[in-house]
């Protein structure tokens, strides 16, 4: 074996891939300094790094393997009667059972294995093998395994084969909306929208677009106090929420300010209400320093007994990890005001409770939330958003960080649409040590976050088979997919949506290979299908009637410019000025402006265009300032998609309104772009509030277009 197999050889049996595909066919092959790297970034102790370093590092790994008494964790399909292997000192008995999550004990069957004693570090250990019984129930169970001198256990998991909640969608599909929440402002909003915003969202657009969920940006917890990220895709946790959508006035500690107090909090409140009005972007500092001011004061009002009482039960509930994050949050604080010579120190866990109790009353908002989205008629109401990762220097980076492999960012390799990559600079779950935490941080934050959702959205769903993982500090180009348990993190993510009878969307778009989106149609989960990228299989957009029932299909996505703009070029033009558009842009809009039309003909010939001025019209060679009326152009996209045979489908708030600004320019930090910052407006640039929706012409129209098809 050479120094170059021994590395790759290695690189394998943990997870790293030595080669991958790109988007555009090409196989890459991967450096021996990224694989490397990578591996150190696993932990992988390599020695001196020469080839005799990397033999004795695929040694330790197999000789772990062969002495582990029980596995990391067993995560299986209900029914599935898998077996897994125990080793205990060779001749001594093995007695195994299966504790169930209602103290339910369990004998598992003992099978044939033939496998022959393996001698490490003096003790020679032997394997056998046993086989789950075939009615388990759905949940979280353990093993347990005692031998001699020996004890050990580990987590059982038994997930479902396929996610039942699908099922109501595929007999019954179902149309929505998706926002970004902190755009939308009401007469009410503090400069920004807030989860009040969003149940009266749910109640417009389920009452004037009969929509059935209101698909949302991440809400997770950004820094604990301003300057905070811009950025729901990059929070210091996913588990916990962003206070800096609280509305002040739904909490009901306001009511026991005296007078003068309350009127300040009044005259506070009018002054960013003045931002509503305004079509500059959203500076989230001021809004979240401001509602934190009166916030405090609430917080040192003494509570009544219910309160009390709902404020404990909320913290018993959330148990240890909400305690962790509460001490990361008081104690950044702490360490801010030690900067500071005219600060006081307060104990930490003073502090601590304050950052509790602003979960305790983002939950209860959220909870108002999807109650007021499902009282109004929605089937599954919120639907939550769950990011890639976290920041490096947030709270989950710090908490988690026995899971995490914190000198690798994950991101993506360079495609046609970021042509130079991405990084994203979060840390990824370590694939080994979250299995041997039992994937119960998973588990925690998926719980938090289905708690008050009727579905759930997880962005790039491609991560739970397999991370584009780079060194720190590295550009993208110098990065390389790291496998992961896909069956393991797909289970427990379909699991836990069971549990909360939730729908769940994987985001499975970019370079991938074709089997994953098999296993996730298996599984139940439905994938994400984009007008604009939607390719037929006989070549040519994609026919109506083929694109994917297992899926959301959209018009558009939070990365593109809205409808309106990507029609005018916006999606090139944008790239062009920020200079991250490595091709020709001339090119660009020419090989953009023949795809555009061909999907318009396509939308055409399913009379998607019926009842407006561009029916019966033909697009092929035709300008962008030649096809007719924007407006028309928007009815037409969005009835195509509805008339899919998706599961879902969904149409974005900035169409029905005819914004052209994009939300998001991947790729782009603020100094470029002010990503996650731009205001809910009109085709004309002015400032659209909640309560001007129902008034909307233009909202109405792609409402009535938007709508599914009633079924025969």
């Amino acid at each position: 074996m050479t120094y170059h197999d021994a590395l790759r050889e290695l690189a394998t049996a943990h997870g790293v891939a030595t080669e991958y595909w790109a988007s555009s066919g090409e196989q890459v092959l991967v450096s021996e300094d990224t694989l490397l790297k990578i591996l150190q970034a696993l932990g992988v102790d390599l020695g001196a790094g020469d080839e005799a370093g990397l033999r004795a590092a695929l040694l330790h790994r197999e000789e772990i393997a062969a002495s582990r008494p029980l596995p990391a964790c067993v995560v299986a399909v209900a029914g599935d009667q898998r077996t897994f292997d125990v080793h205990v000192h060779d001749g001594a008995p093995a007695e195994v059972s299966i504790i169930l999550e209602d103290g339910t004990t369990l004998t598992p069957v003992q099978v044939d294995n033939w496998t022959p004693p393996r001698e490490i570090n003096g003790t020679t250990w032997g394997e056998a093998s046993f086989q789950l019984p075939p009615e388990l129930p759905l949940g979280w169970h353990h093993i347990q395994l005692r031998s001699a001198e020996l004890h050990a256990s580990c987590g059982l998991i038994i997930t479902p084969a396929r996610l039942s909640t699908t099922d109501r969608y595929l007999a019954k599909p179902a149309g929505g909306v998706m926002a970004q929440i902190y755009s939308v402002r009401s007469g009410d909003s503090w400069g920004m929208g807030d989860f009040h915003d969003l149940g009266s969202l749910a109640e417009v657009v389920a009452k004037e677009a009969g929509a059935d969920f209101l698909l949302i940006n991440p809400m997770h917890a950004a820094e604990p106090f301003p300057p905070a990220e811009d950025s729901p895709y990059l929070p210091t946790t996913r588990r916990f929420t962003n206070p800096i959508y609280l509305r002040i006035e739904d909490i009901p500690e306001l009511a026991q300010l005296d007078s003068a107090l309350q009127e300040e909090v009044g005259e506070l409140a009018a002054e960013f209400k003045e931002l509503n009005t305004s079509a500059d972007i959203i500076e989230r500092n001021p809004v979240y320093e401001a509602k934190l001011q009166v916030l405090r004061e609430l917080h040192a009002l003494p509570r009544t007994e219910q309160r009390t009482g709902e404020y404990l039960e909320f913290k018993e509930r959330e148990g240890a990890g909400l305690v962790d994050f509460a001490l990361w949050c008081a104690r950044q604080e702490l360490n801010a005001q030690a900067a500071n010579a005219h600060q006081l120190s307060t104990p930490v866990e003073e502090v601590a409770d304050f950052y509790m109790w602003l979960q305790f009353l983002c939950d209860e908002q959220l909870a108002q939330a999807q109650h007021r989205a499902t009282a109004a008629g929605m089937s599954i109401g919120v639907m939550a958003d769950l990011a890639v990762g976290v920041h490096p220097g947030g709270a989950d980076a710090n908490n988690l960080v026995e899971v995490l492999a914190p000198d690798a960012s994950v991101g993506a390799p360079p495609d046609p649409y970021n042509q130079q990559g991405q990084d994203w600079s979060q840390p990824p779950w370590h694939p080994d040590k979250l299995a041997e935490a039992g994937y119960l941080p998973w588990r925690n934050l998926l719980r938090t976050v289905l708690r008050h959702s009727g579905g759930i959205r997880v962005d790039h769903i491609l991560g739970l088979f397999r991370l584009f993982w780079m060194p720190r500090m590295q550009h993208p180009s110098t990065g390389t997919y790291v496998n992961y348990d896909h069956d393991a993190l797909v289970g427990i993510l379909a699991l836990e949506a069971e549990r909360a009878d939730a729908v769940v969307i994987g985001e499975d778009m970019g370079t991938f290979e074709p089997w994953v989106q098999d296993v996730l149609a298996e599984r139940g989960i439905l994938g994400t299908s984009i007008l604009w990228f939607e390719h037929s299989p006989s070549s040519g957009p994609r026919h109506q009637g083929e694109y994917r029932q297992l899926a959301l299909s959209s018009v558009n996505t939070h990365d593109l410019p809205p409808s309106v703009g990507y029609l005018e070029g916006e999606h090139i033009d944008l790239r062009e000025r920020l200079g991250v558009l490595t091709t020709d842009a001339a090119q660009e809009h020419a090989e953009d402006l023949v795809w555009q039309n061909e999907i318009l003909d396509q939308v055409a010939s399913t009379e998607g265009f019926a009842g407006t001025d561009l029916a019966g019209r033909n697009f092929g060679g035709r300008e962008r300032s030649d096809r007719g009326a924007t407006e028309d152009l928007l009815v037409g996209l969005h009835r195509f998609i509805a008339g899919t045979p998706s599961a879902l489908t969904c149409v974005s708030l900035v169409d029905m309104v005819g914004d052209h600004r994009a939300q998001n320019q991947p790729g782009t930090t603020k100094d470029l772009y002010p990503n996650w910052c731009i205001p809910l407006c009109d085709i004309d640039g002015h400032p659209v509030l909640l309560e001007d929706l129902p008034k909307s012409e233009l909202f109405h129209r792609i409402a009535d277009a938007s709508r599914r098809p009633v079924q025969g």
